[in-house]
């Protein structure tokens, strides 16, 4: 369990990221969405070696670099500055597609607007009048990449939940999420529905319940 920052309750965005990456196997290629996955590039357990991947054409990817050290030619799909790592590789948009949908990506961390009780994803659009018009590449990853994690906030800014028993915004895909990582928990998504894998320090599993608007099932015996 990840340790509490600053007498503060629940996990920071990098401790989810941290945690996240905490549960990717040895050896995974691996591709990170736009904003809080972006930070699980800066973690790999001791011991463990992922391929990071990101669609616009980079495999080998590394975490940020550091301030003033930035190239405006080497970005990720969210056009912020990456770094690559030794043996990395460049190749073109359509080749990095190819990868995602012939199954070749093992992992894919995802934000979410909504997560159903099913595992459907919402992460692109609220279905507003002028809102984001295309899905970009987030329809590709759930339907070609084998696992799904989903890294997000537990609920909106406004306290409205996320993980809901149905999604009301335009679905990504149906019944693809694996694992969720909050700043309250990280829940599972199991045919009986959500289920709690690990509560954050200082959060109690009623505050959870409280905070989502599905069923939501205890930390099982061990």
């Amino acid at each position: 369990m990840l340790p509490m920052t600053g007498g503060m309750k629940g996990w920071t965005r990098e401790q989810m990221a941290m945690r996240a990456a905490m549960d990717i196997p040895d050896g995974s290629y691996v591709n990170l969405g736009i904003g809080i996955p972006e930070l699980v590039a800066k973690f790999v357990p001791e011991g463990r070696e992922f391929i990071y991947h990101t669609e616009n054409g980079l495999l080998g990817m590394g975490p940020e670099p550091a301030p003033g050290a930035e190239d405006s030619e080497l970005i990720n799909a969210g056009k912020k500055a990456v770094t690559a790592l030794p043996g990395a590789s460049f190749f073109h948009h359509c080749d990095s597609f190819t990868m995602i949908r012939g199954g070749h990506i093992d992992v894919c961390v995802l934000g979410a607007m909504q997560i159903s009780q099913y595992g459907d994803l919402a992460n692109w659009s609220t279905g507003a009048k002028g809102a984001i018009p295309a899905v970009g590449g987030a329809m590709d990853l759930v339907a070609g990449v084998k696992t799904i994690f989903v890294i997000s906030q537990h609920t909106t800014k406004n306290g409205a939940a996320k993980l809901v028993e149905k999604c009301s915004y335009p679905l990504t895909g149906k019944q693809v999420v694996t694992r969720i990582f909050t700043n309250l928990a990280i829940i599972d998504v199991t045919p009986e529905g959500f289920r709690v894998r690990e509560l954050a320090p200082g959060i109690g599993f009623e505050e959870v319940c409280a905070k989502t608007d599905a069923p939501l099932l205890p930390l099982e015996e061990t």
